[in-house]
């Protein structure tokens, strides 16, 4: 899993070949979820309420991260780290 960050338990992951919208995937213990970067909006999965504002209050922090990681998985360049929540 191309991790780009980990805070609390949740680790935050953008995969290589992925379609569109861009998005990100949370994994917390047995459950993950895809997030729309641009608007927080879930695709699939999900994750308790609490992991998920975690996940969101960050999101909104590192917007402009995650679409620069997004692009660079696009053409298969090695991801960036984003700092985690802390």
């Amino acid at each position: 899993m191309p991790e780009i960050s980990r805070f609390f338990g949740i680790i935050i992951a953008i995969f290589y070949n992925e379609h569109n919208p861009p998005h990100f995937h949370a994994k917390y213990g047995d459950f993950e979820v895809l997030l729309r970067i641009d608007n927080g909006e879930i695709l699939a999965g999900e994750l308790p309420r609490r992991a998920l504002n975690l996940v969101e209050a960050w999101r909104l922090l590192h917007v402009s991260e995650l679409q620069a990681n997004w692009y660079l998985a696009a053409e298969h360049k090695p991801l960036r780290k984003i700092e985690p929540l802390e």
